[in-house]
């Protein structure tokens, strides 16, 4: 019998293949409108046409379809020509949405602030709860002066000027270069600050906190070095709901975290998948569930809300409720669960569709999810459109829609050929054990489905965002599957009978704490297989579409002849993993030399990308930004689709140079890493070098000391010209004398990398290597005037100068500086990073990021 329903099942869906367009009409016709909304959004983010011109064409739009609608000549099109104008109207809605999302008020904050920063003193009100960062995560913020920082959302009322204080509108984020502990959301008051604009990201890859800023309507940061600088005022009465929000998160949390026991990992754990704060996970933790594929578990979606609102109507079914009014119970519950968890995209998302699931029961009808997946994009995007162009608003959506179309065809499929191939007798009996056997096989293979489904729809979005592919993600999804929803079930528990049977919830507890740490260990497990990512870097936006037009015309079209649609498939198919294959191998083996000149502010980072298969960095630090590499040198790897470097070579010990390396060793996969003989030297007056030996010996590596040059499987020729071993051990030159100067030599074109030698090694090269030229130069000394030998350049008669240099840096060497001129310069605080690629042929090209 099951295979004759399977069979008229399948017969069905041809069959409706036929008229699907009239179907998708009549059953989801808020799917016309979403798509407009989205049109218009994208049309109006590449155009940036006027709100008349959109408005001109809707009132045309709408005036057409009334005279369709009067003339009656096309009444036999009339649901195909309603659908079609509203999804034109929407367009022009959602153009128009998405300009007036832009366009301040004329007292908007931004139009008071220029480009430069600017000192001011506003008046405002605390948003968001104040946020405590903290850089234990980063081994060289002990040398650096990174005291924890606190940061939070003002929304601002007031700014003095020159005639007294002015009403002004908009939103700022504050940040304090201290903790502040004793303010909190819904407070009123004063700032003494820089205002400064956000500037955009400088490096490939790099996360754009501009771009961030601006999709929430954030234009301006406003930096107080102390607490003093913040005055509390009177509490603001507007300031109530805040507050009340506020006050609800904070006995959530103690609800949940309170006499909780565990490692602060699993504390962490346990915020994130309750909570949805993923602030206090570890970036070890973070990047194990990033590289399996399963950060969607610790992003409040669907599941989360699922398994919460489960609970919930199964303890009033259990008291004796009616539907009706267990719906509405479940409608509060909603809502008070919003004021608890972060406003993100699948948040909003699963709330707005567990709402018009209950409202579905209130009044009596049959909600369609195709339907109210499109009207949670509609609430979402006419909220803030912006949020379209945010991956975790796109694989939100995209995966929900992915699990609702090909979730019945995966496991129809999967089914099929598992048990389609059982032998079975038609005498045989099932036995109980065979029921439960087959039961659980159908709950695996539809836990597959679900998680297959998701991945295809997400798979595209991902990979364009974050250059990864993770196919083995629905594996994953099995294994961790069950273990997630314990946590959430004993995690809700525990914060309901906190209030009840608080004996009982700290037992319960337990049991979320220790499942927790076990979850943790299981991911970190799973990464450390090294098989759940391909890393495939940054790829074309056309090859993305592409994909999502084979697994739409795979979810929807219907043929009489199937063998039709599968060759169209599979051509499609072929040409998007033959694509990516390509991809991959061009970028893993390489015909040409590409150099790049990172923008990490007053530092240096040079990556250079060997011909083959070899990639070399030379010192990774800042003096100013932190972290380097974690937030510039490998999301910079990420865009490059590469994980692997031969060597890590560090030109002296100063902090600048090299207080990224740590976090580079542990996040990807390093051959070795050398330093000259003074980086051994025992009188290392910071103690910078001895720190840094000992993080890396915790790792499994050891600094190797440097000879005269680098093997490497690549043609290029590495040779180190400086120090010389009897002025590495002159204790009167300054470290800074002695750092490594390296020549590359590649198809005739010679690239010196100076590091920071000052005037004495540079007289000494010149001597030293009277023929000495190159076409690229990094100059020494992160460019500066006083450090620098004027005829130093000139003798190398340069074609190409980069100054690794930050903004806050002075006397740094311009255009007009006559040992420059006949070179192009670049410097990284402005062109940002800098890449300069040489051909097999002697051919070199040059560009900068920042156009």
């Amino acid at each position: 019998m099951d295979d004759i329903r399977q069979k008229l099942a399948q017969i069905d869906k041809q069959l409706a293949g036929r008229n699907f367009h009239k179907q998708i009409i009549g059953t989801c016709p808020l799917l016309f409108v979403a798509a407009g909304l989205i049109g218009g959004t994208l049309l109006q983010e590449g155009l940036a046409l006027p709100i008349p011109f959109w408005l001109i064409l809707l009132a045309l739009l709408t005036a057409a379809s009334v005279c369709f609608f009067v003339l009656r000549r096309f009444s036999n099109y009339c649901q195909y020509i309603l659908a079609y104008t509203a999804f034109a109207c929407f367009i022009c809605l959602g153009a128009v949405r998405l300009a007036d999302f832009y366009r301040p008020e004329s007292n908007d904050i931004r139009k008071l602030t220029a480009d430069q920063p600017k000192l001011a003193t506003i008046r405002g009100l605390i948003v968001t709860e104040p946020r405590i960062t903290t850089y234990s995560d980063w081994k060289f913020a002990r040398f650096m002066p990174t005291d924890p920082t606190c940061s939070f959302y003002l929304k601002i009322t007031e700014v003095e000027t020159i005639n007294g204080w002015s009403q002004v509108t908009g939103m700022v984020r504050v940040l304090v270069s201290e903790p502040v502990l004793d303010l909190k959301a819904g407070d009123f008051i004063q700032v003494y600050c820089w205002l400064d604009r956000f500037k955009p990201s400088t490096n490939p890859g790099q996360f754009d906190t501009a771009g961030y800023m601006a999709s929430r309507n954030v234009f301006i940061g406003a930096s107080v070095k102390i607490r003093e600088g913040i005055e509390l005022l009177s509490p603001s009465p507007a300031a109530f709901f805040t507050r009340l929000k506020a006050r609800i998160r904070q006995t959530a949390e103690r609800a949940l975290l309170g006499d909780l026991p565990g490692e602060e990992n699993g504390r962490a754990m346990l915020q994130a998948l309750l909570l949805g704060y993923r602030g206090d996970i570890d970036s070890d933790t973070y990047r194990a569930f990033r590289e399996t594929g399963l950060l969607h578990f610790i992003s409040l979606s669907g599941m989360h809300f699922g398994i919460l609102i489960g609970i919930i109507w199964w303890l009033c079914k259990t008291a004796g409720l009616m539907k009706p009014a267990r719906a509405i119970i479940c409608i509060i519950a909603i809502f008070i669960f919003l004021m608890i968890v972060p406003a993100r995209a699948p948040t909003l998302r699963a709330a707005i569709i567990c709402l018009v699931f209950f409202l579905s029961i209130l009044f009596r009808r049959h909600p369609n999810p195709i339907n109210t997946l499109s009207l949670a994009a509609i609430i979402l995007l006419l909220i803030r459109p912006m949020q379209l162009f945010e991956p975790g608003w796109q694989l939100s959506f995209a995966s929900v829609l992915g699990i609702l179309v090909f979730t019945g065809n995966n496991s129809s499929f999967l089914r099929d050929k598992i048990f389609g191939r059982l032998p079975a007798s038609k005498t045989q009996r099932i036995t109980s054990s065979k029921r439960l056997m087959r039961k659980f096989a159908d709950k695996v293979i539809l836990l597959f489905s679900v998680g297959l489904a998701a991945w295809l729809g997400g798979a595209g979005i991902l990979l364009y965002h974050f250059y990864t592919i993770n196919p083995l993600t629905c594996i994953w999804t099995i294994l961790v599957f069950p273990l997630v929803s314990l946590i959430l079930i004993f995690g809700f528990f525990k914060m309901i009978l906190f209030f009840i049977l608080p004996t009982l919830s700290i037992i319960i507890g337990f049991v979320a704490a220790y499942l927790s740490d076990l979850l943790i260990g299981i991911v970190r497990h799973i990464a450390d297989l090294n098989i759940s990512q391909i890393l495939i870097g940054r790829v074309p936006p056309t090859l993305i579409i592409l994909y999502y037009c084979l697994i739409l015309f795979a979810g929807f079209a219907y043929f009489r002849r199937p063998l039709i649609k599968k060759v169209i498939c599979i051509t499609a198919l072929s040409v998007v993993i033959i694509s990516l294959g390509l991809t991959k191998w061009q970028r893993t083996y390489r015909d040409n030399l590409t150099i790049t000149f990172l923008n990490v502010g007053h530092g240096q980072a040079i990556f250079v990308q060997l011909p083959g298969r070899d990639n070399m960095l030379f010192d990774a630090g800042s003096l100013y930004k932190s972290d380097i590499g974690r937030r510039i040198i490998l999301p910079f790897m990420d865009y490059n689709g590469t994980n692997e470097i031969s060597a890590v070579v560090i030109s002296h010990n100063d902090i600048d140079h090299i207080n990224g390396i740590p976090e580079i060793v542990e996040n990807c996969r390093v051959g070795r890493v050398y330093a000259n003989d003074d980086f051994f030297d025992k009188t290392d007056q910071w103690g910078t070098a001895e720190f840094l030996r000992d993080c890396l010996s915790k790792t499994g590596f050891e600094i190797e000391r440097l000879d005269d040059g680098l093997n490497c499987s690549s043609n290029a020729d590495i040779k180190i010209l400086w120090p010389f071993e009897k002025i590495q051990y002159d204790e009167q030159l300054s470290d800074n004398n002695k750092s490594l100067v390296t020549l590359i030599e590649y198809a005739g074109i010679k690239i010196l990398l100076c590091s920071d030698i000052e005037q004495f090694a540079q007289n000494e090269l010149m001597h030293l290597y009277p023929e000495l030229k190159a076409d690229v130069v990094s100059v020494p000394h992160h460019g500066s005037v006083n450090t620098l030998l004027p005829e130093f350049l000139e003798s190398l008669n340069a074609d190409i100068l980069v100054c690794c240099c930050g903004r806050d840096q002075y006397n740094v060497i311009n255009g007009k500086d006559n040992r420059t001129r006949q070179a192009r310069l670049y410097r990284t605080s402005e062109d940002g990073a800098v890449t300069v690629c040489i051909g097999k042929d002697g051919k070199i090209s040059s560009d900068s990021f920042v156009k």
